[in-house]
């Protein structure tokens, strides 16, 4: 049963997240302005006539609020509130049975407080507006989510890792890194919705470097739209944004390409390097179809899905060169080449 929570929770946190980044890119995050509840009530159908008075009051369904927004949005609290009670689940279990399953709590407990800490940022995403500081942190603590549950349940598998697999930690780690730092920049494009504001590859508005506003678009504590003085960020900082995110794209594919090499040189984990090497093709097509076609929404989301298997990829072959590390005969081999 342990495991296959564990297992489970996992699964949802990745439907969580690509279902939060649809709820996002719909523009669907202020389909119930309160939390936890659409309207102080328990469903959109229970609140319609506060939403029909609101769709009323900004003049049609095109703004933030409308029954289809609303469900949206609610249909996101309500598989990440059955997350949660499945974390605090597995947390139960882990304090409960620990002498049965051998394994320290501390994990399972870390990942319940971090579960608080998200569901806190999702009700400070709805009431403060879609502050992009907020969003961008509420992204990155899904993936944190994803990215813990997926060690965790790689700790129920007897995963056999390979000697020569610890050679190969740290470039595994410095990809982890990157791709989390890459992630954060592809939340922050989103929040701040500067997706098309480079609308041409492999330029950006006919430039390699065009002309950006860094210091405005990497403010932190700013509203949605607006600089820290209260007026409109210009097109310049969202440009600034977009570029960063193609920078970082580039340093990550590099960096991630290395590892491919390292990784297919070996027969021992070749398999997981190439399944790597095809998440990042992948990703790195979705991201350019996202250009192509004026950023149609289900790309998009399929986007965030795609860095979400990137990263859960990244943990696994981590957790195997972890592995790896800690085997007496990679111990000796480190001490030999020590001495030698």
């Amino acid at each position: 049963m342990y495991r296959k929570t564990i297992f489970l929770a996992a699964l949802l946190t990745f439907v969580v997240v690509v279902v939060g980044a649809y709820v996002r890119l719909s523009d669907a995050g202020l389909g119930c302005p309160d939390w936890p509840g659409c309207y102080g009530r328990v469903t959109p159908f229970h609140a319609s006539d506060q939403i029909s008075l609101a769709v009323a009051e900004q003049g049609g369904e095109h703004g933030p609020v409308s029954m289809q927004k609303a469900w949206k949005e609610m249909f996101h609290r309500y598989i990440a509130g059955f997350l949660g009670l499945m974390l605090l689940t597995i947390a139960v279990i882990a304090w409960t049975k620990r002498t049965a399953l051998r394994q320290s709590p501390a994990l399972p407990t870390v990942l319940l407080a971090v579960v608080v800490v998200q569901a806190t940022l999702g009700m400070w995403t709805v009431t403060l507006l879609l502050k992009p500081v907020i969003v961008t942190l509420h992204l990155l603590g899904g993936m944190t989510i994803l990215a813990m549950l997926s060690w965790l349940a790689l700790r129920q598998m007897n995963l056999q890792a390979p000697p020569e697999a610890a050679n190969l930690r740290t470039p595994a780690l410095v990809g982890l890194l990157l791709l989390v730092l890459q992630i954060a920049l592809g939340g922050w494009v989103s929040s701040n919705y500067a997706a098309l504001a480079c609308p041409d590859l492999p330029l950006c508005r006919g430039e390699l470097m065009p002309t950006m506003d860094f210091a405005n678009a990497f403010h932190m504590l700013r509203e949605l739209g607006m600089t820290p003085q209260g007026e409109l960020l210009s097109n310049e900082a969202l440009t600034a944004i977009h570029w960063m995110h193609r920078l970082g794209a580039l340093v990550v594919t590099a960096v991630t390409l290395y590892l491919v090499l390292r990784m297919t040189a070996s027969n021992a984990t070749r398999k997981l390097g190439l399944l790597l090497l095809g998440a990042l093709v992948l990703q790195f097509t979705l991201g350019v179809l996202n250009v192509v076609y004026s950023l149609p929404l289900l790309l998009a989301a399929a986007h965030n899905g795609g860095a979400a298997i990137l990263l859960v990829i990244y943990v696994v072959i981590n957790f195997i060169t972890h592995r790896a590390a800690a085997l007496p005969d990679a111990r000796l081999a480190g001490r030999l080449s020590t001495q030698s």
